[in-house]
């Protein structure tokens, strides 16, 4: 029998827009006021950044005491020794130092809302970019059949039947394979100006050239609940509405970047109660091969954007921050010797990022051995000592309250590694 769940599941509802323009009225209405529209249940939110490209974790937090890495990276190294270069280190416990252009994280990890973890990825040693991130994306590093996301999975996971299709969002241009699956899931790349497109759905053919109201239209009145109506006529709302009047909260400034715009939307989702509990963005330029740089250069900048884009959102999104968790991930790390180009090759440990209120914060977690050459995966890689899955499951099971991590991550039996507190 049809059910409105069932039409809505058929493919993963999915809103696609164009360019990086303004906002929607209603949303910035309501922020500015501090007015909240609230039809659904308050809840907890996951935040997610996908670096694509392979982030080098040990320029972003470099064991800087470890003179193997002074060795391999004569060009490439970096110190917290004051007055050795313009702009040293962020020394954060006498062994790890933080990229310069990451200052905007310094407060937020002395405040201990902060947690790093190295060392960390994939236990799969592919150094395919493709192959790497859709691994971390399923959540199965050796299946690569796997057919859906483990954050389609985890919003399958929460317990309830969400009554929004805002439940869970992707600020892309296209359905993030940690999104797919038979849960309901929105890709939206502009909240002012969509078109609609359903994944899967008999309808898609024709779909395009519809508005949701004709959507809504043609299908049958006894397939849509009362719920079913409220989920529609948001999406309405966001169809309809067409202003850049958006003023973040607490004097925060999103840069004029791509993830500065997509975490400001994500914000505006947040403050909007609409139902928003899993939210998933990215931010590429991380495959630095050549003319890497130190305190300056391609990674200064893409770092110094990721800290400066995370810290205005958690300024924005300042009285829901008890409800938030953020993480970032990255397919794989980054060679422990420089190449001949002034780069960096495919290597396998990184880092990632966790910040929130309830994050084990200030503290470099994971086990990040000395970088001798005999301590290297194949003479050359920061080795993975922390499986990815420990660090997903626990936010996971701590902040969301799934623990379910046979369904979450069937593959995996591993140990969580204290990120999260209690």
């Amino acid at each position: 029998m049809s059910t409105r769940r069932g039409f809505i599941k058929s493919g993963a509802l999915a809103l696609f827009a164009t360019g990086i323009g303004g906002v929607p009225a209603f949303i910035a209405n309501a922020a500015n006021s501090n007015k909240i529209i609230a039809p659904y249940k308050k809840s907890k939110k996951l935040v997610c950044i996908f670096q694509r490209g392979a982030m080098d974790g040990l320029m972003a937090v470099t064991p800087f005491t470890d003179d193997n890495l002074k060795l391999a990276r004569p060009n490439l190294f970096m110190t917290a020794a004051k007055g050795s270069s313009n702009s040293p280190l962020i020394d954060l416990d006498g062994r790890f130092g933080l990229h310069p252009t990451m200052k905007a994280f310094e407060p937020l990890f002395r405040e201990k809302r902060l947690g790093i973890v190295h060392a960390v990825g994939s236990p799969n040693s592919t150094r395919s970019h493709f192959d790497a991130q859709d691994y971390m994306e399923a959540g199965t590093p050796f299946n690569k059949g796997t057919s859906t996301g483990w954050l389609n999975r985890a919003v399958g996971l929460l317990g309830h039947d969400g009554a929004t299709p805002f439940q869970a969002v992707s600020i892309t241009s296209s359905l993030p394979k940690s999104f797919y699956g038979d849960n309901p899931s929105l890709a939206i790349n502009n909240l002012q100006d969509f078109a609609i497109q359903m994944r899967g759905n008999p309808l898609a053919a024709n779909l395009a050239a519809k508005s949701f109201e004709e959507l809504y239209d043609q299908t049958s009145s006894n397939l849509l609940s009362r719920t079913g109506k409220e989920s529609f006529d948001a999406v309405k709302m966001l169809q309809k509405a067409n202003t850049k009047n958006y003023k973040p909260a607490n004097g925060a400034v999103y840069p004029e970047t791509q993830l500065g715009n997509s975490l400001k939307q994500i914000a505006q989702l947040i403050k909007m109660d609409v139902g928003l509990e899993v939210a998933f963005t990215e931010c590429g330029g991380w495959d630095t091969h050549y003319n890497q740089g130190t305190e300056g250069g391609a990674f200064a900048r893409n770092v110094g954007d990721l800290s400066n884009c995370i810290n205005a959102f958690w300024a924005d999104i300042s009285t829901y921050q008890d409800d938030v968790t953020l993480m970032t991930m990255t397919e794989f790390g980054r060679t422990v010797k420089q190449n001949g180009t002034g780069g960096t090759d495919h290597g396998r440990g990184s880092c990632l990022f966790l910040l929130g209120n309830d994050v084990n914060g200030g503290i470099v977690h994971g086990n990040m051995p000395l970088l001798a050459k005999e301590n290297l995966e194949d003479g050359r890689d920061v080795p993975v000592t922390t499986d990815f899955r420990s660090v997903f499951s626990e936010v996971a099971d701590s902040h969301l309250k799934i623990n379910n991590d046979r369904v979450l991550f069937p593959e995996w039996d591993g140990k969580k590694i204290g990120v999260m507190k209690g």
